[in-house]
């Protein structure tokens, strides 16, 4: 049994030089390190090889995104498991055995996550990730400990392994066979939800995804593109409308589209008097692309589609449960109390 560690590098010299040492001090006995470059124009390479000389580097010849980097940089490598990890992730003694335990003793998970806590405020959970991701019904994406920009400080009230809906990218163990038969990542999306898409890929599948709080790592975020960013608010809006299309169930999707049309626009107009023109433009050209692109999309309802799938997706909205109930807690959510237990 083969573990990879595979970080996927975009200018990132001051988060290897910061983060490099302790992944290696932490993995090394466990599983190999990559490091794949993702044309980076800064001194990344070189960096690399003077100082860690240990570490295999695989270069790709154009910056691909993180979807796109990612499947070129897997192809060459040999493992049973790939641990995607991003550069600005501390990991922490242990981290790895947990989870691909979890995952030698469950065949069907193709895919998990540790506890992702943030780096800065060190019991709150981390916005990519917390403790295992889901979605509501109109494909807004959520987490144990994160709803929205609602963080929770962690009081151990997740550590249970159980079955989620989304792995986060900044920290995925990925079977490496599950990984190929799904096809990999999309690499239209370039970067943000791609890792969503591929879970749903996964459940569509037959397979499950799964969070291991046994391992913890910590996050800093928002490393390649800040949190207030046109491109990164154009890429989340365009590819979770691309995710939705490619599998939501068609008796759903019109409603679904609809919903998120409405409420995308509202975002948009709510973009225009706080954060400006750029944000407002983002948003509606992600429509008009997922409306370009959707023409060359497979959709529709899937044989291979399990109900089980269904029951992890949030029946109501998280948006309204939000704004208007006040429900910025996992626990807030009754189904999930109920059924995640």
């Amino acid at each position: 049994m083969k573990v990879a560690v595979v970080i996927l590098n975009w200018n990132g010299k001051s988060f290897l030089e910061k983060f490099l040492p302790g992944v290696i001090r932490h993995s090394r006995d466990a599983a190999d390190i990559i490091v794949a470059d993702n044309h980076s124009s800064d001194d990344s390479v070189s960096f690399l090889k003077e100082r860690f000389p240990e570490v295999k580097i695989i270069i790709n010849q154009k910056n691909y995104g993180f979807a796109g980097g990612y499947n070129e940089a897997l192809k060459h490598v040999d493992a049973d498991y790939y641990v995607l990890l991003n550069s600005d992730v501390e990991v922490t003694e242990h981290w790895i055995r947990p989870v691909v335990e979890l995952m030698e003793n469950n065949k069907n998970v193709a895919a998990c996550q540790p506890k992702i806590r943030s780096y800065k405020n060190r019991n709150e959970f981390e916005y990519a990730g917390a403790a295992g991701g889901f979605i509501d019904k109109y494909g807004y994406p959520f987490c144990r400990g994160r709803i929205f920009t609602s963080l929770e400080t962690d009081h151990h009230q997740y550590d249970e392994a159980i079955e989620i809906f989304w792995a986060t990218g900044a920290c995925m163990f990925v079977r490496a066979e599950s990984f190929r038969l799904a096809g990999g990542f999309d690499d239209s999306f370039f970067a943000h939800m791609e890792e969503i898409d591929l879970c749903w890929r996964f459940h569509r599948l037959g397979y499950s995804v799964m969070c291991s709080p046994s391992s913890v790592v910590y996050h800093v975020g928002g490393g390649t593109l800040p949190k207030n960013n046109p491109r990164k608010t154009y890429l989340n809006f365009r590819n979770n409308l691309l995710m939705i299309y490619k599998n939501a169930e068609r008796k759903n999707l019109f409603s679904i589209l609809l919903f998120r049309t409405v409420f995308d626009m509202v975002a948009a107009i709510i973009f225009l008097f706080s954060s400006g023109w750029k944000d407002f433009k983002a948003v509606v050209q992600a429509h008009i692309d997922f409306h370009r692109k959707k023409k060359h999309l497979d959709c529709g309802d899937h044989p291979s589609q399990l109900n089980r799938t269904s029951e992890l997706i949030y029946p109501k909205s998280i948006l309204f449960g939000y704004f208007i109930f006040n429900k910025k807690k996992f626990p807030d959510l009754r189904h999930y109390s109920i059924n995640q237990k």
